[in-house]
């Protein structure tokens, strides 16, 4: 049976590069401090979402992937080249 998984093994390809932007982002961004930002945009995760999805452990849907481009002031394809 086929599994949705990056050739890395990891369920989606962007959680790296959310990672870093997050870790660069000036003042600091905790996990919390993401999820909040998401929230407010109408997406419903918690900082233990955010911490599967920078793991690779947890699928991305569209539509939170164009809430984290737009919470780090980027473009989604940005968040999905490696």
């Amino acid at each position: 049976m086929f599994k949705n998984k990056s050739s890395s093994g990891k369920n989606n390809i962007c959680g790296e590069k959310i990672y870093a932007l997050r870790k660069a982002h000036i003042p600091k961004m905790s996990q919390r401090i993401l999820a909040e930002k998401l929230q407010i945009k109408g997406i419903d995760v918690d900082k233990n979402a955010i911490q599967r999805i920078e793991s690779g452990e947890r699928f991305v849907t569209d539509i939170e992937l164009k809430a984290l481009a737009e919470v780090f002031n980027t473009t989604v394809d940005s968040l999905l080249t490696t």
